[in-house]
């Protein structure tokens, strides 16, 4: 078994002679206090924090960043100049009411992320592949724009797909560009197989939200291949942990991200426990966050991986608001006749629309269905991340 990529990426951006825990550590803390004496020195968000720290362990004492820090400071926050600025992410929708979080990337935050990206892709894609990409487009550094630059680095040729497509359009892509990659959300990855058949794709990157065990279980029956699940975060400039060839774990970004799990309290819990993510972005130019609470989680994953590599791994990531949805996901999904639902909740009872690709029964829900038929014409019926919708 080969050695994870990040360990490659990690040697290449940082000069280290090789990666052990003990040269991660070395490079966090070094990274950690010069990013606190630049913050003391500018007199911005964090000018109250001290600024230097003898060990890694000191992190713990301060305080935690929130989404509010986020919404109200941003200028504080900020480490460069707005000329230096390429591309801000905010959570501002229509629906938006007060502050909307924005987080603010550099034109070297970018390119170390699709470096990241390829770490992750070249476990899958190789020269001549031709890769479907179902994340958004949305201009010049966005995700589907990053994914795609680091698909054609890599020598191989990315279809970019964007989000919305039906199952007809999806169906006659398969027959005529015959993609062997693809790119996007788990359960949108297992309704395109269940609905179009496996096709010519054979292997898969999936991220950008929650992947139940039995939509990976799914995904992984039809395709005959092992997924490739990545974790990342706008907040950690949308790359944080990538799957290696154990698929024992995602291997984190740790020349970028020092991570903590906290439990309820926001004490540090030992590896192997599970809690909340909370994340010191080192690695940022325009915006790093000391402590942020990212209200996602997970544990990391204690021991060497078994392909070989000392750099951390996080286990599968969750959010404590979808723990209804992960059920749910667990029991409609191990039907192989249930190619897609939405959850909604009306007038407090649980009401649930599903689309069914063959024959089958549900099981006792304590909610009200509407099941039909899928047709070519349907979509996706989650956009973006996937949770109850309260109607």
């Amino acid at each position: 078994m080969s050695l994870s990529r990040i360990d490659a990426l990690l040697r290449a951006q940082e000069g280290l002679p090789c990666v052990t825990r003990a040269s991660i550590e070395e490079l966090q803390l070094r990274k950690l206090n010069a990013l606190l004496k630049r913050e003391k020195e500018r007199g911005g968000f964090y000018r109250e924090l001290p600024d230097h720290l003898d060990s890694l362990s000191d992190l713990a004492s301060l305080p935690f960043t929130t989404d509010e820090d986020l919404a109200h400071h941003a200028p504080g926050l900020l480490l460069c100049s707005q000329a230096e600025i390429r591309r801000v992410l905010s959570d501002a929708t229509s629906g938006t009411t007060g502050a909307a979080k924005r987080v603010f990337y550099t034109e070297g935050d970018c390119a170390r992320t699709v470096e990241l990206f390829m770490a992750g892709l070249g476990e899958l894609i190789f020269p001549g592949s031709v890769t479907m990409i179902c994340f958004p487009f949305s201009g010049p550094h966005g995700l589907g724009e990053l994914i795609a630059e680091a698909v054609e680095r890599l020598g191989a040729r990315p279809l970019k797909l964007g989000v919305g497509l039906s199952y007809g359009e999806f169906a006659k892509l398969l027959e005529t560009e015959r993609p062997d990659t693809f790119v996007g959300m788990p359960v949108q990855l297992l309704s395109l197989l269940r609905v179009c058949g496996r096709g010519s794709l054979r292997r898969a990157l999936v991220s950008g939200d929650a992947c139940p065990d039995a939509v990976l279980k799914g995904c992984e029956a039809i395709l005959q291949s092992r997924l490739f699940p990545h974790y990342g975060s706008r907040e950690m400039a949308l790359g944080g942990a990538i799957c290696c060839p154990a698929h024992e774990g995602m291997h984190l970004r740790e020349n970028h991200v020092i991570a903590e799990i906290v439990d309820e309290q926001g004490r540090p819990l030992p590896p192997g426990e599970t809690g909340e993510l909370i994340i010191t972005t080192i690695g940022m130019e325009a915006m790093p966050l000391i402590r942020y609470r990212t209200g996602d989680y997970t544990r990391v994953i204690p021991d060497k991986c078994p392909c070989g590599s000392e750099v951390l791994r996080l286990d599968t990531v969750h959010r404590k608001e979808t723990a209804e949805l992960a059920a749910l996901d667990e029991t409609l999904f191990s039907l192989p006749f249930v190619c897609d639902y939405r959850a909604e909740r009306r007038n407090g009872g649980l009401h649930l629309q599903i689309l069914t690709c063959g024959e089958g029964r549900l099981p006792a829900l304590d909610a009200k269905t509407e099941l039909r038929p899928v047709r070519p014409e349907d979509r996706s019926l989650y956009a973006g991340k996937r949770k109850v919708e309260e109607i």
